[in-house]
């Protein structure tokens, strides 16, 4: 993830021009290979043994929110096979919230190299907030990072996709390249959309319900598979004390496929 200080630090990366005009990308003739409807929800502070944890692998915090060890009602609730994830300001001042990995600290659970990663939903309004879907492939040296969508409370009318290529031992060295994705004014807060990415050993392709919107080659430190995640964060460098409390992001589903041959 990445903090935003002001709304002009975002770069386009290579590939970017007049991407939405690609073909639309059509999973059903791909393979399913992780579906979550959140019918219910197996989700454990750490694991072993469930199919999301509720912190990054790392164990490591970001944004103005804490990420909570699951209860009874918070900070995921399910229900019609509807994951609410919800954001709260409690009594001693404190933001809390989620966080879903689909691998715990040992690499247990889903992960997938290629193929076609999506999630249905509706975000909550309001400045502070900072719902995300990301990928991350981890090793020693490198890590990849793919923000399928960011969106930041503050600008209604837009979300940021991202690759980053993290490189742990010389920091320096790591890169990122950033899509400012333009949508109709509170669209993504009042209606719910797919937001997807295609990962493909030549490209990596963005799309927002299934359409492409942006597209970048693929980097060459890529060699472990995606861990996937998805969270409901707070500020991400922007203020949060009109953050409204309590906020909640509704989630369809998760699912991801493989293409044929890889």
């Amino acid at each position: 993830m990445v903090i935003y200080i002001g709304v002009n630090l975002i770069v386009t990366g290579p590939d970017s021009p007049a991407t939405a005009q690609s073909a639309p990308i059509d999973p059903t003739s791909l393979t399913p290979t992780f579906d979550e409807n959140f019918d219910k929800l197996d989700v454990s502070a750490w694991g072993p043994g469930t199919r999301w944890i509720a912190h990054t692998p790392w164990n490591g915090d970001f944004g103005d929110a804490r990420f909570t060890d699951p209860g009874p009602d918070f900070p995921f609730t399910t229900r019609d096979g509807m994951l609410r994830i919800e954001a709260r300001k409690g009594d001693d001042g404190k933001w809390r919230s989620g966080l879903l990995s689909s691998t715990d600290q040992k690499g247990n659970g889903f992960k997938q190299k290629y193929g076609y990663f999506e999630m249905r939903a509706r975000f909550p309004a309001g400045d502070g907030m900072w719902p995300a879907f990301w990928l991350v492939s981890n090793t020693e040296k490198k890590g990849i990072e793919l923000d399928v969508v960011e969106y930041y409370g503050q600008f209604p009318g837009q979300y940021v996709a991202s690759l980053h290529i993290w490189d742990h031992k010389t920091p320096s060295l790591s890169q990122s390249f950033h899509q400012r994705v333009a949508v109709p004014s509170g669209s993504l807060t009042t209606d719910f959309h797919t937001y997807g990415v295609a990962v493909q050993p030549d490209r990596i392709r963005f799309y927002l319900d299934r359409k492409q919107i942006w597209a970048i080659a693929t980097p060459r430190e890529l060699d472990v598979p995606f861990t996937v995640l998805v969270d409901l964060g707070l500020g991400g460098g922007w203020p949060i004390d009109k953050a409204p409390s309590p906020s909640v992001m509704e989630v369809d589903y998760v699912r991801s496929w493989a293409f044929p041959g890889t």
